[in-house]
């Protein structure tokens, strides 16, 4: 199936279904403050590891997204409800290239770099970001390649931080900002 017909599907899908695109479309919506919020909860309220683990995912995040700019300007694709006026489109979104999705670049990137460091938080992380990304395309802002170019690129960031002198330097970056007194005071008030 081509990638225009995968994302039809998913258009028409979500046209059809209020009672399943409200929801999608809700999440969709409120996915950057989510994935934050669920990062700076890793870092100011938990172990180390899980401190280590939001450090890496934020630099992550930071790297692909940084890289998708480049890709984006390079490759500079219209997003599907360009190309196809008749598309469902359920956000209010500007005509800029949609290839990669910056949404799925940075939540994989988020999700990727937490499976290497905490397994149950990114597993979570990676069935979100899925999510995301599939309401991107049913929402009508992106097609199915948008987002799979984005997962890749998260994931790539994610590895080139886990290579091992990356690796200590983020791990040292999370420890030394663990011992910030915003963190300290943040750890003692939840104990």
């Amino acid at each position: 199936m081509s990638d225009y017909h995968l994302f039809r599907w998913a258009n028409d899908l979500a046209a059809r279904h209020d009672g399943f695109e409200d929801p999608l479309r809700a999440y969709v919506q409120a996915s950057e403050v989510l994935f934050a919020l669920g990062v700076v909860a890793l870092f100011v309220f938990a172990t180390p590891r899980t401190r280590r683990a939001a450090v890496a995912a934020v630099l992550s995040a930071g790297l692909a997204l940084l890289v998708a700019h480049f890709v984006a300007a390079a490759v500079d694709r219209a997003r599907p409800f360009v190309d196809h006026p008749h598309t469902h489109l359920f956000l209010a979104h500007t005509g800029d290239p949609g290839f990669p999705s910056d949404h799925a670049t940075g939540a994989f990137a988020i999700a990727f770099a937490l499976v290497l460091r905490d397994r149950i938080c990114g597993i979570v992380a990676l069935a979100l970001a899925l999510i995301l990304s599939f309401g991107r395309v049913a929402l009508g802002v992106h097609y199915p390649s948008d987002v799979f170019a984005g997962a890749l690129l998260g994931l790539a960031a994610a590895v080139v931080l886990w290579i091992p002198p990356l690796r200590e330097r983020v791990d040292r970056l999370g420890d030394a900002l663990g011992r910030l007194p915003i963190t300290r005071s943040a750890l003692r008030r939840s104990s």
